[in-house]
């Protein structure tokens, strides 16, 4: 099978995944709700290890956990088939998804000024991952590219830990969504150096080192999103992932795995573009969006 075919397999499979992530995420998001309603006085933004405890006992919140590991391993499939920088922009359909399950379960209608954002999301991450398919390459994950992503994480880790420490009082919803986000990311990047090792059969010391990073960040990673539930729509905290996220395992898929190598010139400025487009996208629609105009 070719590299294109395989990658057109690699990106069906993310949009599957990334429809029963967004199913997931609204799923946990009510669930959620419904454990937080017990605690009256429950300051927004901050999820006790009292509710944290009580979640597994939701069934609407088990639900959408089930939907989210389902999502994972089709994630990591697509991980498998396609280069990083093709499949997790992706993520940008779930943005669609939840903004029409919140819509249909709260009873509003989605703006003019909503459904063209969405469009321009839709647009700019077709175009990106249609270029990024076509041109994009496979890489081999060496030690040294390993090495430099756990070394990257450790610093991301330290400054988030300062922000978190300082912050979080006067900013938690901002400071959730950003932490979940960037360690979403070096959960992709992880995910994609492991399997691609493993699947060459390098099982060295490093590899399990990686693993167990991708373990401990995915684990820290899912706290931080499930307060983000807390903080407000679903949608709206989608759609800050669905900015930072990419980006950083993005990012990481260019600068250290060098999936950009050897990339025309037009292909890198249509990405760019398209990039930008779906950004602003996103960004408009966190400003349209009916529920924060309320």
């Amino acid at each position: 099978m070719s590299l294109g075919a395989t990658s057109i397999i690699g990106v069906l499979t993310a949009l599957l995944g990334t429809v029963l992530l967004a199913l997931g995420a609204f799923l946990q998001h009510r669930g959620l709700a419904g454990v937080r309603e017990q605690d009256r006085g429950a300051r927004r933004g901050a999820l006790t290890f009292g509710q944290l405890f009580r979640l597994p006992g939701n069934r609407r919140w088990l639900g959408g956990v089930s939907l989210t590991v389902a999502a994972m391993a089709l994630n990591l499939l697509s991980l498998r088939l396609a280069p990083l920088i093709v499949v997790q922009p992706l993520g940008v359909v779930a943005l669609i998804t939840t903004a029409l399950l919140n819509a249909a379960a709260h009873a509003y209608r989605l703006t003019w000024a909503s459904v063209g954002a969405m469009a321009l999301c839709v647009a700019g991450i077709g175009t990106f991952v249609t270029v990024g398919a076509l041109t994009a390459r496979h890489s081999v994950v060496s030690d040294s590219d390993l090495g430099q992503i756990l070394t990257v994480l450790g610093v991301a880790a330290v400054v988030l830990a300062a922000g978190i420490v300082l912050l979080r009082g006067r900013f938690p919803a901002t400071l959730n969504v950003l932490t979940a986000g960037v360690l979403s990311g070096f959960v992709v990047a992880l995910a994609k150096t492991v399997v691609t090792r493993v699947s060459v059969g390098d099982l060295g010391w490093l590899t399990v080192v990686g693993l167990v990073a991708l373990i401990a960040v995915a684990a820290t990673s899912q706290y931080f999103v499930q307060s983000a539930y807390t903080s407000g729509p679903v949608d709206l905290i989608v759609a800050g992932m669905t900015i930072i996220d990419p980006l950083v395992a993005v990012s990481l898929g260019v600068l250290v795995l060098g999936e950009a190598a050897g990339m025309p010139g037009w292909a890198s400025a249509a990405q760019v573009l398209s990039g930008t487009v779906a950004i602003a996208g996103v960004i408009l629609l966190s400003r349209s969006h009916p529920q924060a105009v309320r």
